[in-house]
């Protein structure tokens, strides 16, 4: 049966990918969760009225055409986009802001081209050391305030799409039509949609969404004190079975991802007793950089009664993901193993 995505807001609009979603190494568009700050373009915007600026510290300003842009070499990448609040709402400790549990992330294949490739046009001034972002859509509140990015120039220059498709179709509008700047393994938060202007600054731009959010501060904490969101953690999750399933006794198939941003998930372990013991899982489907691991365990259960299954991922560098994560005023980077942890109940 499908589910359809939970929306946890309207305006903005905000909603999840339902499980059975993620079980494929691809995540469908029209399935593929949705995170916004402001108000979705009501209608596509005609390509022939719009244009991507790039301005501040360059010695060549540029405005550039879609057509201009579609015909530079293009570049075709597979990544994995978290929210940077995904499974918020599992800490045991609340967090502020929308309750997500695991579908704020998705697999998607990108064709664009690189961003490095209009920087270079630009001819960056030796004292450009980040690079900004802003999007066609509009602010909601009273405040008014326009959701604006910035990164540092090495992750704009290194590994950073301006991307036009996705999953071999022309951007979706919800996801950023035409044009939306994917900072490869970075979090949602960092890569803009509905991207109209680049600004090349010599200092990270300062502003309501660098400065106040998308920072992991304690309580009391001033948030312009503490780490931005950046990098996606190392995680693991259970996409099958579901939790609170009422399962048969038998070969169960058990089914997740594991992520690692930057890095590279080199093994998942499986524990179907409350981390007692672990058993390896096995990896199904691509390999590619920036995107996730499919994989599947086959447990053979005999015994009927509660079960806890966990997951946990081990990188290429040896970090393994946290039993426990730490917890933040507003619920950025859970990627515990514990939080993620998935109780069945087993019957005859």
């Amino acid at each position: 049966m499908k589910k359809k995505m939970r929306v946890m807001s309207q305006k903005p609009f905000n909603a999840e990918t339902p499980n059975q979603y993620l079980r494929s190494w691809i995540t469908a568009n029209k399935v593929f969760f949705a995170r916004n700050q402001g108000q979705i373009p009501e209608k596509p915007i005609p390509l022939s009225d719009w244009s991507l600026t790039i301005e501040g510290e360059v010695n060549k300003p540029l405005v550039l055409s879609f057509d201009e842009i579609y015909r530079m070499p293009k570049a075709i990448v597979s990544n994995t986009i978290e929210c940077s609040g995904n499974s918020r709402s599992l800490f045991e400790k609340k967090a502020t802001g929308n309750p997500w549990t695991i579908g704020g992330v998705g697999n998607a294949v990108w064709g664009g081209v690189w961003l490095r490739e209009l920087l270079d046009r630009s001819e960056l001034k030796a004292n450009s050391h980040h690079v900004a972002f802003e999007g066609l859509d509009k602010p909601l509140g009273s405040a008014q305030i326009k959701f604006i990015r910035s990164i540092p120039l090495e992750k704009a220059l290194s590994s950073s799409l301006l991307a036009y498709e996705m999953n071999g179709e022309a951007l979706p509008l919800k996801h950023g039509y035409p044009l939306r700047a994917l900072a490869l393994g970075w979090t949602g938060a960092n890569c803009v949609k509905w991207l109209h202007k680049i600004t090349v600054l010599d200092r990270p731009f300062e502003g309501f969404y660098m400065d106040k959010v998308y920072r992991k501060f304690q309580k009391g904490q001033d948030p312009k004190t503490s780490e931005v969101v950046t990098g996606i953690n190392l995680k693991s999750i259970i996409t099958q079975p579901e939790q609170s399933e009422k399962l048969g006794a038998g070969l169960v198939t058990v089914l997740g991802a594991a992520y690692a941003g930057e890095a590279k998930v080199e093994r998942v372990v499986i524990s179907v007793d409350n981390g007692k013991t672990w058993h390896a899982a096995t990896f199904i489907g691509p390999d590619e950089p920036y995107a996730w691991r499919q994989w599947q365990f086959l447990w053979s259960v005999k015994e009927k009664g509660e079960y806890t299954l966990m997951s946990r991922a081990t990188d290429t560098q040896g970090n393994q993901q946290p039993m426990n994560a730490d917890w933040n005023v507003l619920g950025y980077g859970n990627n515990g193993v514990r939080e993620h942890a998935v109780t069945v109940q087993i019957t005859f």
